[in-house]
């Protein structure tokens, strides 16, 4: 790339300091409101810019990368998935994709065991009780909960935020058990005292907790589908904080209310406008937050700042985005 400055678009609101950084080093377009732009907003955006700086809540499929010209040259992507990027149409283009990898990885563990605790321990429903003023005082029967310790714990890809769920579950004497598409080194098997499944239902059918860990792609579109939901044990909870498409929502919907799964924490979903979700009790749902720590996401925008600059410098950004990686 030349000297001169980057146009650089961003498309949603950022941290400050974040946003601080990006205009000083780049002529940098921010985004007034925290609200997602249109796809037309979009369209213009991405016409007018030589980065631009997309969320998860931008889709950019092939229709509007055909339509965004030859300025564009770099998608620098707050955030690590890229499932709502058409990365292999971007690369025909000649449009580099980079993203944010690892940094949300314990941020998102401590959320999927929140999850954890939230659900087995009822903690919701007692916080609803408390704030309604409907506690009436200590029962000895009252709000039973499951124990956390002894349970066993399968995780539905070990990566590193699967990892960091790991070693955080085994301090809470759980019993740590895996499904990859590739099996981990006995070492890191050993290490994190984890027990390798191949077959995913069979895994599914002997856990007490499910975590959701996998990224959202072709293969693991409702990995979790009615069928392998069904294997589940009648007692045995799920959570996700990966992406909503990995679970066959509706079919989770179902199995909760008539009671073939005893509960669900969630982060994401396949589609957070449905009601019946909400109604439930033995839900604990949250507005996809998992990576939503100070720390994280300022750590998230460093690595956007380091990606952009290093394409300016004539470098292949270090988190660059090929279609093999997917």
């Amino acid at each position: 790339m030349s000297s001169q400055r980057l146009s650089v678009v961003v498309t949603r609101r950022l941290p400050d300091p974040v946003e601080a950084r990006l205009c000083e080093l780049f002529d940098t377009t921010l985004r007034p409101c925290d609200t997602p732009m249109s796809r037309d907003e979009l369209v213009e955006a991405a016409r007018g810019a030589d980065v631009l700086v997309p969320t998860l809540t931008d889709r950019i499929d092939a229709g509007l990368i055909g339509q965004v010209g030859d300025r564009l040259k770099l998608i620098a992507n707050y955030g690590a998935g890229v499932d709502h990027i058409d990365v292999s149409t971007a690369r025909q283009r000649g449009i580099l994709v980079s993203n944010t990898p690892g940094v949300s990885a314990d941020d998102t563990a401590d959320m999927a065991m929140a999850l954890i605790l939230a659900t087995l321990r009822r903690i919701p429903e007692g916080l609803a009780m408390m704030q309604t003023g409907e506690w009436s005082g200590w029962s000895p029967t009252a709000l039973m909960g499951g124990r956390v310790s002894g349970r066993r714990l399968g995780i539905l890809g070990l990566g590193r935020i699967g990892q960091a769920v790991a070693w955080r579950a085994a301090a809470f004497g759980m019993q740590v058990h895996y499904h990859n598409r590739k099996r981990l080194r006995p070492e890191t098997e050993e290490s994190l005292s984890a027990t390798y499944w191949e077959s995913l239902d069979q895994m599914v059918a002997r856990m007490d907790v499910i975590s959701v860990n996998c990224p959202h792609t072709p293969s693991t579109f409702h990995l979790m589908n009615a069928r392998r939901l069904k294997l589940m044990k009648r007692d045995a909870v799920i959570v996700n904080t990966s992406r909503g498409e990995v679970i066959d929502q509706n079919a989770l919907t179902r199995m909760l209310r008539t009671g073939e799964i005893a509960g669900a924490g969630l982060d994401v979903y396949e589609d957070a406008s449905n009601p019946r979700l909400r109604e439930m009790k033995n839900v604990v749902l949250l507005p996809h937050m998992g990576s939503a720590t100070i720390e994280g996401r300022i750590e998230m925008g460093e690595k956007v700042l380091v990606n952009i600059k290093t394409f300016q410098d004539g470098h292949r950004p270090p988190d660059q985005v090929v279609p093999a990686m997917l």
